[in-house]
């Protein structure tokens, strides 16, 4: 039987869509769909990482008086997004660190370093949102935020973007902060040669965690739990990531942010740097 002309334009159009949506699917980087059997393998902790849900896209870390817990993906990173969202330890968290990070090989002893920390506290009072850049080993670079919600009711996604530009972490698309690579003016302070691993952990720092260590860890309150799930890992060399800086918007909620919840800056630290701030500080954006 024969095909009308307009039969054969439809088939067509059917066989490209159905190509274009093929291309898509192989050419994700979501690394197994979000399944943490595939892409992370434990760090520590034994049975206290725990994989569930459907197609493995669930994980919970648990901490108690024998150890904390952890994992780390199976492949290194040079470049990319990655989100993850976490549900972190409700009530009484004092003393407990939980983690989100990228980080190269520390045996060479000049590590590269991206971090999200979440230094727990008191029922009732707000987590300590720690970040910090490493490179060749060096840090130093904290900046610490409180939040605009609770963080241990409801899984929230926190992401860290990083390009040869640019490193940006991202709560629920919202810029907490930016560090700029400002290599062309001078500057060699920036991640960009050592491919760095995803690690997530939980484990006690109650001699320093909350408000100095003041607040020790209440073990009564254990087991401490936190959850990640719904991971998703972008290398794809044509990402938005690749190039991807504040808009307007971005920048209005990276000042808001930085304006109502920054709680410490090493650019402001001069107790702490009396010689001279990094040099990236003289810099906007940082």
């Amino acid at each position: 039987m024969g095909v009308s002309s307009n039969g054969l334009v439809g088939k067509l159009l059917v066989l490209n869509l159905v190509m274009v949506v093929v291309v898509l699917v192989m050419s994700s980087t979501a690394y197994g769909a979000g399944n943490f059997l595939e892409a992370f393998e434990p760090t520590f902790g034994g049975n206290r990482v725990r994989v569930s849900g459907p197609q493995n896209t669930q994980l919970a870390l648990t901490l108690d008086r024998g150890s904390g817990s952890g994992f780390r993906s199976k492949r290194e990173y040079l470049f990319g997004r990655i989100d993850m969202q976490i549900k972190l330890v409700p009530g009484n968290s004092a003393g407990t660190v939980t983690t989100f990070y990228l980080s190269s090989d520390q045996r060479t002893g000049r590590h590269d370093e991206i971090d999200f920390e979440f230094l727990g506290n008191l029922s009732g009072q707000p987590y300590t949102i720690h970040t910090n850049v490493f490179s060749q080993g060096q840090g130093n670079r904290e900046q610490q935020f409180h939040l605009w919600f609770d963080p241990t009711q409801n899984f929230h996604t926190y992401t860290i973007l990083w390009n040869p530009q640019l490193i940006m972490f991202k709560i629920d698309e919202t810029p907490l902060r930016v560090f700029r690579n400002y290599e062309n003016e001078g500057i060699s302070f920036f991640p960009k040669v050592q491919p760095q691993r995803i690690y997530a952990s939980l484990w006690n720092a109650d001699d320093w965690a909350t408000q100095g260590g003041r607040v020790k860890t209440d073990w009564s309150k254990a087991p401490f739990s936190a959850t990640y799930r719904n991971f998703n890992i972008d290398t794809s060399p044509n990402g938005a990531w690749r190039t991807h800086d504040l808009d307007a918007n971005g920048r209005m909620k990276l000042r808001w942010v930085q304006k109502n919840y920054m709680i410490y800056n090493y650019c402001t630290d001069w107790n702490r740097f009396s010689q001279a701030l990094p040099p990236e500080c003289k810099k906007s954006g940082v």
